[in-house]
Protein backbone atom coordinates (compact mmCIF):
# COMPACT_ATOMS: atom_id res chain seq x y z
CA UNK A 1 0.00 0.00 0.00
CA UNK A 2 1.83 3.06 -1.26
CA UNK A 3 0.62 5.37 1.48
CA UNK A 4 2.03 3.12 4.18
CA UNK A 5 5.66 2.47 4.90
CA UNK A 6 6.34 -1.25 5.10
CA UNK A 7 7.78 -2.58 8.30
CA UNK A 8 10.94 -4.71 8.51
CA UNK A 9 9.34 -7.55 10.45
CA UNK A 10 8.33 -10.84 8.76
CA UNK A 11 4.72 -10.90 7.49
CA UNK A 12 3.65 -14.10 9.25
CA UNK A 13 2.02 -12.35 12.22
CA UNK A 14 -0.16 -10.44 9.74
CA UNK A 15 -1.10 -13.68 7.98
CA UNK A 16 -2.08 -15.31 11.29
CA UNK A 17 -4.23 -12.28 12.18
CA UNK A 18 -5.71 -12.33 8.68
CA UNK A 19 -7.04 -15.84 9.35
CA UNK A 20 -9.31 -14.46 12.08
CA UNK A 21 -10.33 -11.50 9.95
CA UNK A 22 -11.22 -13.86 7.11
CA UNK A 23 -13.41 -15.88 9.45
CA UNK A 24 -15.15 -12.61 10.34
CA UNK A 25 -15.40 -11.77 6.64
CA UNK A 26 -17.46 -14.90 6.03
CA UNK A 27 -20.34 -13.62 8.17
CA UNK A 28 -22.44 -13.14 5.03
CA UNK A 29 -22.50 -16.92 4.64
CA UNK A 30 -24.82 -17.17 7.65
CA UNK A 31 -27.83 -16.11 5.60
CA UNK A 32 -29.20 -19.69 5.24
CA UNK A 33 -29.04 -20.02 9.05
CA UNK A 34 -31.19 -17.00 9.88
CA UNK A 35 -33.27 -16.68 6.68
CA UNK A 36 -35.96 -19.12 8.01
CA UNK A 37 -36.42 -16.73 10.97
CA UNK A 38 -36.92 -13.83 8.57
CA UNK A 39 -39.59 -15.86 6.83
CA UNK A 40 -41.41 -17.04 9.95
CA UNK A 41 -41.10 -13.98 12.20
CA UNK A 42 -41.57 -11.30 9.55
CA UNK A 43 -43.83 -13.27 7.18
CA UNK A 44 -41.80 -12.82 3.98
CA UNK A 45 -42.39 -15.01 0.91
CA UNK A 46 -39.62 -16.86 -0.93
CA UNK A 47 -39.13 -14.14 -3.52
CA UNK A 48 -38.59 -11.55 -0.78
CA UNK A 49 -36.14 -13.89 0.95
CA UNK A 50 -34.32 -14.41 -2.36
CA UNK A 51 -34.05 -10.64 -2.84
CA UNK A 52 -32.60 -10.30 0.66
CA UNK A 53 -30.09 -12.93 -0.40
CA UNK A 54 -29.28 -10.74 -3.39
CA UNK A 55 -28.78 -7.81 -0.99
CA UNK A 56 -26.32 -10.01 0.93
CA UNK A 57 -24.41 -10.73 -2.24
CA UNK A 58 -24.41 -7.10 -3.39
CA UNK A 59 -23.06 -5.89 -0.07
CA UNK A 60 -20.47 -8.65 0.15
CA UNK A 61 -19.12 -7.96 -3.33
CA UNK A 62 -19.45 -4.18 -3.63
CA UNK A 63 -15.79 -3.53 -2.99
CA UNK A 64 -14.99 -0.72 -5.42
CA UNK A 65 -14.75 1.84 -2.62
CA UNK A 66 -12.57 -0.40 -0.39
CA UNK A 67 -10.45 -1.13 -3.47
CA UNK A 68 -9.77 2.58 -3.97
CA UNK A 69 -9.38 3.39 -0.27
CA UNK A 70 -6.91 0.57 0.45
CA UNK A 71 -4.27 2.41 -1.62
CA UNK A 72 -4.74 5.61 0.39
CA UNK A 73 -5.38 4.50 3.97
CA UNK A 74 -3.60 2.13 6.34
CA UNK A 75 -5.07 -1.40 6.61
CA UNK A 76 -6.31 -0.89 10.16
CA UNK A 77 -8.53 1.99 9.03
CA UNK A 78 -10.02 -0.22 6.30
CA UNK A 79 -10.73 -2.93 8.89
CA UNK A 80 -12.23 -0.40 11.28
CA UNK A 81 -14.70 0.73 8.61
CA UNK A 82 -15.63 -2.92 8.02
CA UNK A 83 -16.23 -3.51 11.73
CA UNK A 84 -18.49 -0.45 11.95
CA UNK A 85 -20.46 -1.58 8.88
CA UNK A 86 -20.99 -5.02 10.45
CA UNK A 87 -22.19 -3.50 13.73
CA UNK A 88 -24.73 -1.19 12.08
CA UNK A 89 -26.09 -3.61 9.48
CA UNK A 90 -26.51 -6.73 11.57
CA UNK A 91 -27.71 -4.59 14.46
CA UNK A 92 -30.72 -3.45 12.43
CA UNK A 93 -31.53 -7.03 11.34
CA UNK A 94 -31.27 -8.19 14.97
CA UNK A 95 -33.69 -5.46 16.07
CA UNK A 96 -36.23 -6.75 13.53
CA UNK A 97 -35.89 -10.50 14.16
CA UNK A 98 -35.81 -10.12 17.95
CA UNK A 99 -38.85 -7.83 17.61
CA UNK A 100 -37.11 -5.24 19.76
CA UNK A 101 -38.44 -2.81 17.18
CA UNK A 102 -42.07 -3.60 16.35
CA UNK A 103 -41.98 -2.74 12.66
CA UNK A 104 -39.21 -2.16 10.16
CA UNK A 105 -40.09 -1.83 6.46
CA UNK A 106 -38.76 -4.42 4.04
CA UNK A 107 -36.68 -1.77 2.26
CA UNK A 108 -34.91 -0.92 5.53
CA UNK A 109 -33.93 -4.58 6.05
CA UNK A 110 -32.75 -4.82 2.45
CA UNK A 111 -30.45 -1.82 2.93
CA UNK A 112 -29.32 -3.14 6.32
CA UNK A 113 -28.39 -6.46 4.68
CA UNK A 114 -26.27 -4.59 2.12
CA UNK A 115 -24.51 -2.61 4.85
CA UNK A 116 -23.94 -5.67 7.05
CA UNK A 117 -22.40 -7.82 4.36
CA UNK A 118 -20.45 -4.92 2.86
CA UNK A 119 -18.28 -5.31 5.94
CA UNK A 120 -16.91 -8.41 4.23
CA UNK A 121 -15.73 -6.31 1.28
CA UNK A 122 -13.81 -3.95 3.57
CA UNK A 123 -12.35 -6.71 5.73
CA UNK A 124 -11.51 -9.02 2.82
CA UNK A 125 -9.89 -6.25 0.76
CA UNK A 126 -7.81 -5.04 3.69
CA UNK A 127 -6.25 -8.42 4.53
CA UNK A 128 -6.07 -9.84 1.00
CA UNK A 129 -4.34 -6.87 -0.65
CA UNK A 130 -1.93 -6.49 2.28
CA UNK A 131 -0.92 -10.16 2.35
CA UNK A 132 -0.69 -10.50 -1.44
CA UNK A 133 1.82 -7.65 -1.36
CA UNK A 134 3.63 -9.14 1.63
CA UNK A 135 4.03 -12.47 -0.25
CA UNK A 136 4.33 -11.40 -3.93
CA UNK A 137 6.08 -14.63 -4.98
CA UNK A 138 3.43 -16.98 -3.53
CA UNK A 139 0.20 -15.37 -4.68
CA UNK A 140 -1.71 -18.55 -5.47
CA UNK A 141 -0.85 -20.15 -2.14
CA UNK A 142 -1.72 -17.03 -0.13
CA UNK A 143 -4.99 -16.56 -2.03
CA UNK A 144 -5.89 -20.21 -1.48
CA UNK A 145 -5.24 -20.03 2.27
CA UNK A 146 -7.08 -16.76 2.88
CA UNK A 147 -9.99 -17.55 0.59
CA UNK A 148 -10.09 -21.03 2.11
CA UNK A 149 -10.69 -19.64 5.57
CA UNK A 150 -13.57 -17.57 4.22
CA UNK A 151 -15.09 -20.76 2.83
CA UNK A 152 -14.50 -22.47 6.16
CA UNK A 153 -16.05 -19.60 8.11
CA UNK A 154 -19.58 -20.87 7.43
CA UNK A 155 -18.72 -24.13 9.21
CA UNK A 156 -17.18 -22.13 12.09
CA UNK A 157 -20.35 -20.08 12.44
CA UNK A 158 -22.47 -23.24 12.18
CA UNK A 159 -20.49 -24.74 15.07
CA UNK A 160 -21.08 -21.60 17.12
CA UNK A 161 -24.75 -21.47 16.08
CA UNK A 162 -25.63 -25.06 16.95
CA UNK A 163 -23.43 -25.32 20.04
CA UNK A 164 -22.79 -22.10 21.92
CA UNK A 165 -25.83 -20.20 20.61
CA UNK A 166 -28.26 -23.17 20.84
CA UNK A 167 -29.55 -22.81 17.25
CA UNK A 168 -31.06 -19.40 17.96
CA UNK A 169 -31.23 -17.03 14.99
CA UNK A 170 -31.64 -14.07 17.36
CA UNK A 171 -28.48 -15.02 19.27
CA UNK A 172 -26.60 -15.53 16.00
CA UNK A 173 -27.52 -12.05 14.76
CA UNK A 174 -26.50 -10.57 18.12
CA UNK A 175 -23.15 -12.36 17.85
CA UNK A 176 -22.65 -10.97 14.34
CA UNK A 177 -23.52 -7.49 15.65
CA UNK A 178 -21.09 -7.53 18.58
CA UNK A 179 -18.71 -10.47 18.27
CA UNK A 180 -17.47 -9.99 14.71
CA UNK A 181 -16.54 -6.30 15.19
CA UNK A 182 -14.74 -7.28 18.43
CA UNK A 183 -12.61 -9.80 16.51
CA UNK A 184 -11.71 -7.14 13.93
CA UNK A 185 -10.77 -4.59 16.60
CA UNK A 186 -8.54 -7.16 18.33
CA UNK A 187 -6.60 -8.12 15.17
CA UNK A 188 -6.50 -4.99 13.00
CA UNK A 189 -3.22 -3.72 14.49
CA UNK A 190 -1.35 -6.81 13.25
CA UNK A 191 -2.52 -6.63 9.61
CA UNK A 192 -0.05 -4.22 8.05
CA UNK A 193 2.48 -4.02 5.20
CA UNK A 194 5.77 -5.83 5.79
CA UNK A 195 8.96 -6.20 3.83
CA UNK A 196 8.63 -9.30 1.60
CA UNK A 197 11.47 -11.77 1.19
CA UNK A 198 13.80 -11.19 -1.75
CA UNK A 199 12.88 -13.84 -4.31
CA UNK A 200 11.70 -17.29 -3.31
CA UNK A 201 12.39 -17.87 0.40
CA UNK A 202 12.95 -21.63 0.97
CA UNK A 203 11.46 -21.46 4.47
CA UNK A 204 8.19 -20.05 3.09
CA UNK A 205 7.24 -23.41 1.60
CA UNK A 206 7.40 -25.17 4.98
CA UNK A 207 5.51 -22.36 6.70
CA UNK A 208 2.76 -22.37 4.09
CA UNK A 209 2.59 -26.17 4.27
CA UNK A 210 2.12 -25.99 8.04
CA UNK A 211 -0.66 -23.41 7.66
CA UNK A 212 -2.40 -25.54 5.04
CA UNK A 213 -2.17 -28.69 7.16
CA UNK A 214 -3.62 -26.97 10.22
CA UNK A 215 -6.44 -25.49 8.15
CA UNK A 216 -7.26 -28.95 6.76
CA UNK A 217 -7.29 -30.38 10.30
CA UNK A 218 -9.64 -27.57 11.31
CA UNK A 219 -11.96 -28.29 8.40
CA UNK A 220 -12.09 -32.03 9.17
CA UNK A 221 -12.71 -31.29 12.83
CA UNK A 222 -15.56 -28.89 12.03
CA UNK A 223 -17.20 -31.40 9.69
CA UNK A 224 -17.01 -34.26 12.19
CA UNK A 225 -18.13 -32.15 15.15
CA UNK A 226 -21.11 -30.81 13.20
CA UNK A 227 -22.23 -34.34 12.33
CA UNK A 228 -21.65 -35.35 15.96
CA UNK A 229 -23.78 -32.50 17.29
CA UNK A 230 -26.51 -33.22 14.76
CA UNK A 231 -26.79 -36.91 15.63
CA UNK A 232 -26.16 -36.84 19.38
CA UNK A 233 -27.45 -34.43 21.98
CA UNK A 234 -24.48 -33.23 24.05
CA UNK A 235 -24.40 -31.27 27.29
CA UNK A 236 -23.01 -27.78 27.69
CA UNK A 237 -19.60 -28.85 29.01
CA UNK A 238 -18.92 -31.01 25.93
CA UNK A 239 -20.11 -28.18 23.67
CA UNK A 240 -17.65 -25.72 25.21
CA UNK A 241 -14.82 -28.25 24.97
CA UNK A 242 -15.52 -28.68 21.26
CA UNK A 243 -15.62 -24.90 20.88
CA UNK A 244 -12.28 -24.52 22.68
CA UNK A 245 -10.61 -27.05 20.38
CA UNK A 246 -11.87 -25.06 17.38
CA UNK A 247 -10.39 -21.84 18.82
CA UNK A 248 -7.01 -23.53 19.37
CA UNK A 249 -6.94 -24.73 15.76
CA UNK A 250 -7.75 -21.21 14.59
CA UNK A 251 -4.81 -19.92 16.65
CA UNK A 252 -2.36 -22.45 15.17
CA UNK A 253 -0.95 -20.12 12.43
CA UNK A 254 0.55 -18.05 15.26
CA UNK A 255 2.98 -20.93 15.82
CA UNK A 256 5.00 -19.73 12.79
CA UNK A 257 5.91 -16.23 14.05
CA UNK A 258 6.35 -17.69 17.54
CA UNK A 259 8.83 -20.25 16.20
CA UNK A 260 10.64 -17.57 14.18
CA UNK A 261 10.97 -15.44 17.32
CA UNK A 262 12.21 -18.23 19.61
CA UNK A 263 14.40 -19.96 17.00
CA UNK A 264 15.50 -17.32 14.47
CA UNK A 265 17.08 -18.56 11.25
CA UNK A 266 20.41 -16.78 11.08
CA UNK A 267 20.93 -17.70 7.45
CA UNK A 268 17.78 -15.94 6.35
CA UNK A 269 18.58 -12.76 8.30
CA UNK A 270 19.92 -9.49 6.98
CA UNK A 271 23.19 -9.70 5.06
CA UNK A 272 26.35 -8.69 6.86
CA UNK A 273 27.92 -5.38 5.95
CA UNK A 274 30.63 -6.98 3.80
CA UNK A 275 28.14 -9.27 2.04
CA UNK A 276 25.79 -6.35 1.54
CA UNK A 277 28.59 -4.23 0.08
CA UNK A 278 29.70 -7.00 -2.26
CA UNK A 279 26.13 -7.60 -3.36
CA UNK A 280 25.56 -3.91 -3.99
CA UNK A 281 28.77 -3.67 -5.99
CA UNK A 282 27.79 -6.66 -8.10
CA UNK A 283 24.28 -5.25 -8.63
CA UNK A 284 25.70 -1.91 -9.71
CA UNK A 285 28.11 -3.64 -12.11
CA UNK A 286 25.26 -5.63 -13.65
CA UNK A 287 23.17 -2.51 -14.06
CA UNK A 288 26.11 -0.66 -15.66
CA UNK A 289 26.61 -3.44 -18.17
CA UNK A 290 22.90 -3.45 -18.95
CA UNK A 291 22.87 0.30 -19.55
CA UNK A 292 26.02 0.15 -21.72
CA UNK A 293 24.41 -2.55 -23.86
CA UNK A 294 21.37 -0.35 -24.20
CA UNK A 295 23.50 2.56 -25.43
CA UNK A 296 25.04 0.43 -28.20
CA UNK A 297 21.89 0.71 -30.29
CA UNK A 298 20.04 3.92 -31.04
CA UNK A 299 16.79 1.99 -31.25
CA UNK A 300 17.07 1.06 -27.58
CA UNK A 301 17.44 4.58 -26.21
CA UNK A 302 15.07 5.29 -23.36
CA UNK A 303 14.31 1.63 -22.74
CA UNK A 304 13.72 2.13 -19.06
CA UNK A 305 9.98 2.02 -18.53
CA UNK A 306 9.65 4.66 -15.81
CA UNK A 307 12.39 6.86 -14.40
CA UNK A 308 10.49 7.08 -11.12
CA UNK A 309 10.65 3.30 -10.65
CA UNK A 310 14.48 3.20 -11.00
CA UNK A 311 16.83 3.50 -8.08
CA UNK A 312 19.13 6.48 -7.61
CA UNK A 313 22.02 4.32 -8.84
CA UNK A 314 20.16 3.64 -12.09
CA UNK A 315 19.54 7.33 -12.66
CA UNK A 316 23.15 8.40 -12.00
CA UNK A 317 24.60 5.67 -14.20
CA UNK A 318 22.13 6.40 -16.97
CA UNK A 319 22.88 10.11 -16.91
CA UNK A 320 26.64 9.50 -16.76
CA UNK A 321 26.62 7.27 -19.83
CA UNK A 322 24.09 9.41 -21.68
CA UNK A 323 22.27 6.19 -22.42
CA UNK A 324 18.71 7.12 -21.67
CA UNK A 325 16.27 9.76 -22.70
CA UNK A 326 13.05 10.72 -21.02
CA UNK A 327 10.07 9.66 -23.03
CA UNK A 328 6.36 9.30 -22.58
CA UNK A 329 5.23 6.34 -20.54
CA UNK A 330 4.19 3.41 -22.70
CA UNK A 331 1.11 1.34 -22.01
CA UNK A 332 1.77 -1.63 -19.71
CA UNK A 333 1.95 -5.15 -21.04
CA UNK A 334 0.07 -8.04 -19.46
CA UNK A 335 1.93 -9.07 -16.34
CA UNK A 336 2.88 -5.50 -15.45
CA UNK A 337 1.03 -2.99 -13.30
CA UNK A 338 -2.16 -1.63 -14.86
CA UNK A 339 -4.28 1.21 -13.59
CA UNK A 340 -7.96 0.39 -13.39
CA UNK A 341 -8.64 2.50 -16.49
CA UNK A 342 -5.94 0.70 -18.47
CA UNK A 343 -7.22 -2.73 -17.43
CA UNK A 344 -10.85 -1.76 -18.10
CA UNK A 345 -10.31 -1.59 -21.88
CA UNK A 346 -8.57 -4.97 -22.15
CA UNK A 347 -10.36 -8.02 -23.58
CA UNK A 348 -8.76 -10.30 -20.97
CA UNK A 349 -10.22 -8.15 -18.20
CA UNK A 350 -13.76 -8.60 -19.52
CA UNK A 351 -13.29 -12.28 -20.27
CA UNK A 352 -12.22 -12.85 -16.67
CA UNK A 353 -15.11 -10.70 -15.44
CA UNK A 354 -17.78 -12.63 -17.35
CA UNK A 355 -16.26 -16.00 -16.42
CA UNK A 356 -16.64 -15.04 -12.75
CA UNK A 357 -19.99 -13.33 -13.38
CA UNK A 358 -21.58 -16.49 -14.77
CA UNK A 359 -19.96 -19.26 -12.71
CA UNK A 360 -19.98 -17.73 -9.23
CA UNK A 361 -23.40 -16.12 -9.73
CA UNK A 362 -24.90 -19.54 -10.37
CA UNK A 363 -23.18 -20.96 -7.28
CA UNK A 364 -24.41 -18.14 -5.03
CA UNK A 365 -27.95 -18.72 -6.35
CA UNK A 366 -27.85 -22.30 -5.09
CA UNK A 367 -26.28 -21.37 -1.75
CA UNK A 368 -28.83 -18.62 -1.04
CA UNK A 369 -31.67 -21.08 -1.67
CA UNK A 370 -30.00 -24.08 -0.04
CA UNK A 371 -32.49 -24.24 2.85
CA UNK A 372 -35.47 -24.36 0.47
CA UNK A 373 -33.69 -26.78 -1.88
CA UNK A 374 -33.22 -29.15 1.08
CA UNK A 375 -36.88 -28.91 2.07
CA UNK A 376 -37.97 -29.53 -1.52
CA UNK A 377 -35.84 -32.69 -1.60
CA UNK A 378 -37.22 -33.92 1.75
CA UNK A 379 -34.37 -32.93 4.08
CA UNK A 380 -35.66 -31.58 7.40
CA UNK A 381 -32.63 -29.64 8.67
CA UNK A 382 -30.18 -27.69 6.56
CA UNK A 383 -27.32 -27.47 9.08
CA UNK A 384 -25.52 -30.49 7.61
CA UNK A 385 -26.05 -29.22 4.05
CA UNK A 386 -24.55 -25.85 4.94
CA UNK A 387 -21.62 -27.55 6.68
CA UNK A 388 -20.96 -29.89 3.72
CA UNK A 389 -21.02 -26.94 1.33
CA UNK A 390 -18.68 -24.97 3.61
CA UNK A 391 -16.21 -27.84 4.01
CA UNK A 392 -16.01 -28.54 0.28
CA UNK A 393 -15.90 -24.82 -0.49
CA UNK A 394 -12.84 -24.63 1.78
CA UNK A 395 -11.20 -27.63 0.09
CA UNK A 396 -11.82 -26.05 -3.32
CA UNK A 397 -10.35 -22.72 -2.28
CA UNK A 398 -7.29 -24.20 -0.60
CA UNK A 399 -6.76 -26.86 -3.26
CA UNK A 400 -7.41 -24.49 -6.16
CA UNK A 401 -4.72 -22.09 -4.94
CA UNK A 402 -2.14 -24.83 -4.27
CA UNK A 403 -2.78 -26.92 -7.40
CA UNK A 404 -2.83 -23.90 -9.71
CA UNK A 405 0.40 -22.66 -8.07
CA UNK A 406 2.08 -26.01 -8.75
CA UNK A 407 1.06 -26.17 -12.40
CA UNK A 408 1.94 -22.57 -13.25
CA UNK A 409 5.44 -23.19 -11.90
CA UNK A 410 5.98 -26.64 -13.41
CA UNK A 411 3.93 -26.46 -16.65
CA UNK A 412 3.28 -22.70 -17.01
CA UNK A 413 -0.42 -23.63 -17.23
CA UNK A 414 -2.72 -20.61 -16.81
CA UNK A 415 -4.83 -20.75 -13.67
CA UNK A 416 -8.00 -20.11 -15.68
CA UNK A 417 -7.71 -23.69 -16.98
CA UNK A 418 -8.89 -24.86 -13.55
CA UNK A 419 -11.84 -22.51 -13.70
CA UNK A 420 -12.90 -24.11 -16.99
CA UNK A 421 -12.35 -27.62 -15.63
CA UNK A 422 -14.45 -27.10 -12.50
CA UNK A 423 -17.17 -25.24 -14.42
CA UNK A 424 -17.71 -28.36 -16.55
CA UNK A 425 -18.16 -30.31 -13.29
CA UNK A 426 -20.62 -27.63 -12.13
CA UNK A 427 -22.73 -28.18 -15.27
CA UNK A 428 -23.04 -31.89 -14.47
CA UNK A 429 -23.76 -31.04 -10.81
CA UNK A 430 -26.69 -28.80 -11.78
CA UNK A 431 -28.20 -31.65 -13.79
CA UNK A 432 -27.81 -33.82 -10.67
CA UNK A 433 -29.54 -31.14 -8.57
CA UNK A 434 -32.42 -30.91 -11.05
CA UNK A 435 -33.44 -34.50 -10.24
CA UNK A 436 -34.51 -33.31 -6.77
CA UNK A 437 -33.51 -36.59 -5.10
CA UNK A 438 -32.69 -36.75 -1.40
CA UNK A 439 -30.09 -39.46 -2.00
CA UNK A 440 -27.97 -37.30 -4.33
CA UNK A 441 -28.44 -33.96 -2.58
CA UNK A 442 -25.41 -34.21 -0.30
CA UNK A 443 -23.13 -35.38 -3.13
CA UNK A 444 -24.24 -32.59 -5.46
CA UNK A 445 -23.90 -30.01 -2.67
CA UNK A 446 -20.34 -31.22 -1.98
CA UNK A 447 -19.37 -31.06 -5.67
CA UNK A 448 -20.82 -27.60 -6.08
CA UNK A 449 -19.11 -26.32 -2.92
CA UNK A 450 -15.73 -27.59 -4.16
CA UNK A 451 -16.07 -26.11 -7.65
CA UNK A 452 -17.43 -22.83 -6.27
CA UNK A 453 -14.39 -22.53 -4.00
CA UNK A 454 -11.94 -23.08 -6.86
CA UNK A 455 -13.41 -20.13 -8.77
CA UNK A 456 -12.52 -17.71 -5.95
CA UNK A 457 -9.03 -18.98 -5.22
CA UNK A 458 -8.07 -18.92 -8.91
CA UNK A 459 -9.56 -15.51 -9.70
CA UNK A 460 -7.40 -13.67 -7.13
CA UNK A 461 -3.90 -14.62 -8.37
CA UNK A 462 -5.01 -14.57 -12.03
CA UNK A 463 -6.12 -10.93 -11.76
CA UNK A 464 -2.89 -9.98 -9.98
CA UNK A 465 -0.68 -11.78 -12.51
CA UNK A 466 -2.38 -10.22 -15.52
CA UNK A 467 -2.77 -6.67 -14.17
CA UNK A 468 -0.25 -6.35 -11.32
CA UNK A 469 -0.51 -5.63 -7.60
CA UNK A 470 -0.28 -1.83 -7.59
CA UNK A 471 -4.01 -1.33 -8.27
CA UNK A 472 -5.06 -4.88 -7.46
CA UNK A 473 -7.61 -3.82 -4.84
CA UNK A 474 -9.94 -1.94 -7.19
CA UNK A 475 -9.46 -4.37 -10.11
CA UNK A 476 -10.21 -7.41 -7.97
CA UNK A 477 -13.25 -5.80 -6.33
CA UNK A 478 -14.68 -4.80 -9.69
CA UNK A 479 -14.45 -8.47 -10.70
CA UNK A 480 -16.29 -9.45 -7.52
CA UNK A 481 -19.14 -7.09 -8.31
CA UNK A 482 -20.16 -9.41 -11.16
CA UNK A 483 -21.41 -11.88 -8.58
CA UNK A 484 -24.31 -9.81 -7.12
CA UNK A 485 -25.44 -8.70 -10.57
CA UNK A 486 -25.70 -12.29 -11.81
CA UNK A 487 -27.26 -13.36 -8.49
CA UNK A 488 -29.92 -10.67 -8.87
CA UNK A 489 -30.81 -12.07 -12.29
CA UNK A 490 -30.55 -15.76 -11.41
CA UNK A 491 -31.69 -15.90 -7.77
CA UNK A 492 -34.01 -12.94 -7.39
CA UNK A 493 -35.67 -13.24 -10.79
CA UNK A 494 -35.41 -16.87 -11.94
CA UNK A 495 -35.16 -19.05 -8.79
CA UNK A 496 -37.48 -17.01 -6.55
CA UNK A 497 -40.14 -16.56 -9.23
CA UNK A 498 -40.20 -20.24 -10.24
CA UNK A 499 -40.31 -21.39 -6.59
CA UNK A 500 -43.25 -19.12 -5.70
CA UNK A 501 -45.14 -20.20 -8.83
CA UNK A 502 -44.72 -23.86 -7.95
CA UNK A 503 -45.73 -23.19 -4.33
CA UNK A 504 -48.96 -21.59 -5.55
CA UNK A 505 -49.69 -24.58 -7.76
CA UNK A 506 -49.25 -26.94 -4.81
CA UNK A 507 -51.50 -24.75 -2.66
CA UNK A 508 -49.24 -24.83 0.40
CA UNK A 509 -46.70 -22.75 2.27
CA UNK A 510 -43.71 -24.82 1.18
CA UNK A 511 -42.86 -26.28 -2.21
CA UNK A 512 -41.94 -29.97 -2.28
CA UNK A 513 -40.54 -32.01 -5.16
CA UNK A 514 -38.13 -31.61 -8.09
CA UNK A 515 -40.38 -29.10 -9.87
CA UNK A 516 -39.56 -26.42 -7.24
CA UNK A 517 -36.06 -25.82 -8.62
CA UNK A 518 -35.82 -28.19 -11.60
CA UNK A 519 -36.11 -25.50 -14.29
CA UNK A 520 -33.80 -23.19 -12.32
CA UNK A 521 -31.04 -25.79 -12.32
CA UNK A 522 -31.36 -26.30 -16.07
CA UNK A 523 -30.93 -22.54 -16.56
CA UNK A 524 -27.89 -22.57 -14.28
CA UNK A 525 -26.39 -25.46 -16.26
CA UNK A 526 -26.72 -23.44 -19.47
CA UNK A 527 -25.17 -20.36 -17.85
CA UNK A 528 -22.23 -22.37 -16.53
CA UNK A 529 -21.68 -24.00 -19.94
CA UNK A 530 -21.18 -20.55 -21.45
CA UNK A 531 -18.81 -19.68 -18.60
CA UNK A 532 -16.66 -22.76 -19.26
CA UNK A 533 -16.39 -21.81 -22.95
CA UNK A 534 -15.21 -18.30 -22.05
CA UNK A 535 -12.69 -19.78 -19.59
CA UNK A 536 -11.17 -21.90 -22.33
CA UNK A 537 -10.86 -18.87 -24.62
CA UNK A 538 -9.20 -16.88 -21.82
CA UNK A 539 -6.77 -19.74 -21.13
CA UNK A 540 -5.60 -19.80 -24.74
CA UNK A 541 -5.21 -16.02 -24.82
CA UNK A 542 -3.09 -15.69 -21.67
CA UNK A 543 -0.86 -18.76 -22.14
CA UNK A 544 2.02 -16.57 -23.46
CA UNK A 545 1.81 -14.37 -20.35
CA UNK A 546 2.37 -17.35 -18.06
CA UNK A 547 5.24 -18.59 -20.20
CA UNK A 548 6.90 -15.21 -19.67
CA UNK A 549 6.18 -14.97 -15.94
CA UNK A 550 7.09 -18.56 -15.01
CA UNK A 551 9.68 -19.51 -17.64
CA UNK A 552 12.34 -19.84 -14.91
CA UNK A 553 10.20 -22.19 -12.79
CA UNK A 554 9.27 -19.48 -10.27
CA UNK A 555 7.44 -16.19 -10.48
CA UNK A 556 9.43 -13.38 -12.09
CA UNK A 557 8.26 -10.12 -10.56
CA UNK A 558 8.06 -7.49 -13.33
CA UNK A 559 10.26 -4.40 -12.80
CA UNK A 560 7.27 -2.11 -12.95
CA UNK A 561 5.52 -3.83 -10.06
CA UNK A 562 5.20 -1.68 -6.98
CA UNK A 563 4.62 -3.91 -3.98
Amino acid sequence: MPAVKAGSRPPWVGLAAAVWVQIATGASGNFPLYSPALKSVLGYNQRQIALLGVANTIGDNFGMLPGVVCNRLTPWVVLLIGAASCFVGYGVIWLAVSQTVDFLPYQALWIASCIATNAGAWLGTGVLVTNMRNFPYSRGTVAGILKGYIGLSVAVYTQIYTGVLHSSSTNLLLFLTLGVPAICLATMYFVRPCTPAEGDDPSEHNHFLFTQITSVLLSIYLLLSTFFNDMISVNKSVTYILFSIMVLLLLSPLAIPLKMTLFPNKKSGILSSSESSDQLTQDDRDKSEQLLSVSSSSTNLGSLQELDDSSDVDILLAEGEGAVQLKKKRRPKRGEDFTFREAFIKADFWLLFFVFFLSVGSGVTVFNNLAQIGVAAGVDGTTILVCVFSFCNFVGRLGGGSVSEYYVRSKMLPRSFWMAFTQIIMVMTYFLFSLGLKGTLYASTALLGFCYGVQFSVLVPTASELFGLKHFGIIYNFMLFGSPISTLLLSGTVAGYIYDEETEKQGGVKCVGPSCFGLTFLVLAGVCSLSSLLSMILTLRIRPVYRMLYSSGSFRLPRSSDC
